[in-house]
């Protein structure tokens, strides 16, 4: 007997450290939802292709702003012509062999434009603003999807174990149906009846953990890895606005699908700036430094080389394009009006977001009151039906009842809590404040201004560009009134 009091507890100890050796190699660790944000944002191909999109789009920067820079090119030949003369009357030939060559280099200033190139440019800084909202749209498309498959994920597994606890009192109940059955105190419906919602409950046990299987796979797709243990979700109530009055305010100023559409009234209306700016004439610089030279024979193509130079200031005055000037013109106009339509679209849906999340929000954290409290209303007749079961003060089917009642009243309080917090997330959407360093303080941001700022400050640069673009804002036409959201931040 010391022995076996002494092995033991060597037993249960070496067991336990083995149970954990396997848990840690099979990778089970406790995750909170902070873990799968910073995870998704840093690794999430959405994002990322998203990212790249935007930094292209920074690009048409620098090629608008190229337009107030000069271009340099060089032209070089090298020609051989062979010259054979016959002549009919004395019968005699000449073959001869001329040799030339030539190389021109070319530089060319523009001075003015007539605003074509500042509008390219104001329509590139646009279309980058424009992006940037995509990017906070799609950021935000994706924290949703994380915190959806993430509430999800611990919604199934808590429902898995409301399956499992039901399937263990129906078993229970059975095994008190059958010994009473054995001692004629009931009947065989009795027991049938028993059976039937034993089997039913190892359906719904199935079918939970089907599901628990399904959404552990798309937490996988969205996130980056399987679900660990996770945590429960933090509260958001800190970061939802106080009233709707309050979120539909913040909508209007941050909702991000409202400022893409504005920032795309802004590039059509550069656009349609650049068409009539079409009808202005242009004026440039050009220089040129040229080499030529030539010889006869089987010399060398540079046996006599010449050079000049030449200075010119060209001015260029359109006078008729076929129609061509005037259809842009009439085409960026009406794509300017639809994208103004668009604005309002967009404020539309965006207010209709914010009130349709208000809404269920609110109606969702009623659900979860009342469902708690029919859980706990559920327990206590579960319980006295199962006791008055016991003493014939109940039928078998009035106590299958209650536990069915019971299962019924705890999955709907799970779902209801899953929906209420999908709910505060859609909120935050909506009003532009789903940010993952508001849910995951710990994860760097991506900055987007630090490649646009490098493409904005060069490599290539003149130290005339300033007054050359001075020049080309002469004369320009005034920036059309603008609906929409706009504040000095954006």
């Amino acid at each position: 007997m010391p022995h076996e009091t002494i092995r033991l507890p060597l037993a249960r100890a070496l067991g336990a450290a083995l149970v954990a050796a396997i848990t840690a190699a099979q990778g089970v660790h406790a995750e909170t939802l902070a873990d799968a944000i910073a995870l998704a944002y840093q690794t999430n191909p959405t994002l990322q292709a998203q990212r790249a999109t935007l930094r292209a789009t920074d690009e048409t920067y620098a090629q608008a702003r190229s337009g107030y820079l000069p271009t340099a090119s060089v032209q070089a030949s090298v020609t051989t012509e062979n010259d054979n003369e016959v002549s009919v009357l004395n019968s005699t030939q000449g073959v001869g062999a001329v040799q030339s060559s030539s190389a021109t280099l070319t530089l060319t200033q523009p001075l003015y434009t007539g605003g074509r190139v500042a509008r390219a440019i104001d329509a590139a800084e646009a279309g980058v603003r424009a992006g940037r909202e995509l990017l906070r749209a799609t950021e935000q498309t994706v924290l949703q999807n994380v915190v959806q498959v993430y509430v999800g994920v611990r919604t199934d597994q808590e429902s898995l174990d409301i399956a499992k606890n039901s399937v263990g009192l129906l078993e229970h109940q059975l095994d008190e149906i059958n010994a009473r059955y054995k001692v004629g105190e009931i009947t065989r419906t009795d027991v049938a009846q028993t059976r039937e919602r034993v089997l039913s409950a190892r359906s719904q046990l199935a079918t939970a953990e089907a599901t628990l299987a399904v959404d552990r796979a798309a937490y996988a797709q969205v996130v980056g890895q399987p679900p660990g243990d996770l945590e429960p979700e933090p509260s958001l109530d800190a970061l939802l606005p106080a009233t709707i009055d309050a979120a539909m305010d913040a909508a209007v100023k941050n909702n991000p699908q409202l400022l893409q559409a504005a920032y795309t009234e802004r590039v059509s209306a550069a656009r349609l700036a650049q068409a009539k700016a079409q009808t202005r004439p242009t004026l440039s610089l050009q220089g040129s430094l040229g080499y030529s030279g030539g010889s006869a024979g089987l010399a060398t193509p540079f046996a006599r080389i010449g050079h000049d130079f030449l200075a010119s200031a060209v001015a260029t005055v359109p006078i008729y394009t076929g129609g061509l000037t005037s259809s842009e013109i009439r085409q960026e106009a009406e794509t300017n009006a639809a994208d103004r339509i668009g604005i309002e679209t967009a404020r539309r849906q965006a207010l209709f977001s914010v009130s349709q999340s208000w809404r269920q929000l609110a109606g969702l954290k009623e659900n979860v009151a009342i469902d708690q409290e029919a859980v706990e209303a559920a327990k206590v007749a579960f319980e006295g039906s199962r006791q008055e079961g016991k003493v014939g003060l109940r039928s078998t089917i009035d106590v299958l009842i209650a536990e069915q009642d019971l299962y019924t009243t705890e999955l709907s309080l799970a779902t209801a809590v899953r929906d209420e917090y999908n709910a505060k997330t859609a909120l935050l959407a909506a009003i532009g404040a789903l940010r993952a360093q508001a849910l995951a303080s710990d994860v760097k941001g991506y900055d987007p201004l630090k490649h646009f700022d490098h493409i904005k400050g060069g490599p290539f640069w003149a130290a005339w560009e300033p007054a050359v673009a001075a020049a080309d804002r002469v004369a320009e036409p005034g920036e059309p009134p603008r609906p929409g959201p706009f504040s000095k931040d954006h």
